[in-house]
């Protein structure tokens, strides 16, 4: 019986083959079981083994090995020798159609998803086998090293392919084209930096100066026997004369 869904968590693959995976139904030591829709809407429940079980080549191998008895329980001589054995309805009730598989490293099985019906998870019942390889009833109970990994076992990525020619070549012919464009900028800035250097008046020189000395006054001649002119009071140095010496008695009688 499928589980509650809840959303994907970080590791679950979004897509196995041309199913979308959309939420997950079940999560046990064997495997984990997706609600997943195919390219034609239709809802399907995928089981893929978890990495421990896809590492185990016996876990693996009883995976698959169910699977495919499911297919061959459905086609051919070996399908209705199944349904002749065991009964036509009880092998459509207990085993679900299988729509897809791959048997690589990390083996997944789709089929179609009905609520209230087993899906995918029917084939994960094999791969842990409880008890001895002589039977459950005889033994103790037999649990696998890896029960504790509960990690989706996702499939190889695809290598990644050279880019094709065409692709290479329009990447260099672009980076050329964008190397041109450069040069041809930088020539262009270069050119109008010289056009504005050339354009511009020359600097205006200073406005020289020249400073005439004043020349020295040139001292009057007189002749002889004429009285040598007293000094202006400007040329004597002072404001105004000062009194010569014998004016404070002139006005004294005498």
């Amino acid at each position: 019986m499928a589980g509650v869904a809840s959303p994907l968590q970080y590791g679950d693959p979004p897509q196995l083959g041309p199913f979308v995976l959309q939420a997950r139904l079940r999560v046990g030591p064997a495997g984990l079981v997706y609600l997943g829709q195919g390219a034609d809407g239709r809802a399907v429940s995928v089981a893929v083994l978890t990495r421990g079980a896809a590492l185990d080549p016996a876990a693996r191998d009883r995976f698959v090995t169910g699977i495919r008895e499911a297919t061959a329980s459905r086609s051919g001589m070996r399908g209705w020798m199944a349904r002749a054995a065991r009964g036509r309805t009880a092998v459509a009730d207990v085993t679900p159609q299988v729509l897809a598989m791959d048997g690589g490293s990390a083996p997944w099985v789709a089929t179609p998803y009905e609520p209230n019906r087993a899906g995918a998870e029917r084939f994960l019942e094999p791969v842990l086998v409880r008890g001895t390889l002589i039977g459950e009833q005889h033994g103790p109970d037999f649990a696998p090293h890896w029960v504790s990994d509960r990690s989706p076992a996702l499939p190889a990525p695809p290598k990644g392919a050279p880019p094709p020619v065409e692709t290479r070549r329009s990447v260099i012919l672009a980076g050329a084209a964008l190397t041109v464009l450069l040069v041809l900028l930088a020539v262009m800035v270069l050119l109008l930096l010289r056009r504005q250097e050339e354009g511009a008046p020359p600097p205006r020189p200073l406005p020289q100066t020249t400073f005439v000395p004043t020349p020295p006054p040139v001292p009057a001649t007189t002749e002889p026997g004429q009285p040598t002119p007293s000094p202006s009071p400007s040329e004597s140095g002072t404001g105004s004369p000062g009194p010569r010496q014998g004016d404070e008695n002139d006005g004294a009688p005498i």
